[in-house]
């Protein structure tokens, strides 16, 4: 399958916030309980590495970059969000995204990448470990989420690009 990965415009959103709706609905990607309006997604992540892969003009995946502090220390750190559309999976969109996100993090000089995913995620667990991120460690009962506490797993890749002075 051959798809292409865009730049996310604004008028993307709407297509984004349903697959973020598919994953807020099966439990197992984020602690969120709804799925934030433009303007509120867009204030918390970084201006670049946003992207959308389409398959003809449907979004059917994306990604992007928020940061990790606003303390100027950590200007080079940043957390991966990852998603795509539940009938998209296991076809190697996942893949092409984070890859993406990965060259787009290092054209604009970060040099460390951090995901964080529920315990039982698995498959995006071994995504991120195919491209590059380690196992930095298991946060036990960090949250609830709908009543239950979940575990995380906490990942990151360093550059061998950026910051390796």
């Amino acid at each position: 399958m051959s798809f292409v990965i865009d730049r996310m415009r604004p008028s993307d959103w709407d297509d984004a916030r349903a697959i973020y709706l598919q994953g807020i609905a099966a439990g197992q990607s984020t602690f969120e309980t709804e799925a934030p309006s433009w303007e509120s997604w867009d204030a918390n992540h970084l201006a670049f590495a946003r992207l959308v892969v389409r398959d003809d003009e449907r979004v059917i995946g994306w990604a992007a970059l928020n940061p990790v502090s606003a303390r100027r220390a950590y200007a080079g750190v940043a957390e991966t969000s990852v998603y795509v559309a539940f009938d998209k999976h296991g076809v190697g969109v996942g893949r092409q995204l984070l890859e993406a996100l990965i060259s787009e993090s290092e054209r604009n000089g970060i040099w460390t990448l951090q995901a964080v995913m529920f315990a039982e995620n698995q498959a995006s667990v071994a995504l991120h470990q195919a491209c590059g991120f380690r196992e930095v460690g298991r946060r036990q009962r960090i949250s609830k989420l709908n009543g239950v506490w979940r575990d995380t797993i906490l990942l990151e890749r360093r550059s061998t690009e950026i910051g390796v002075e």
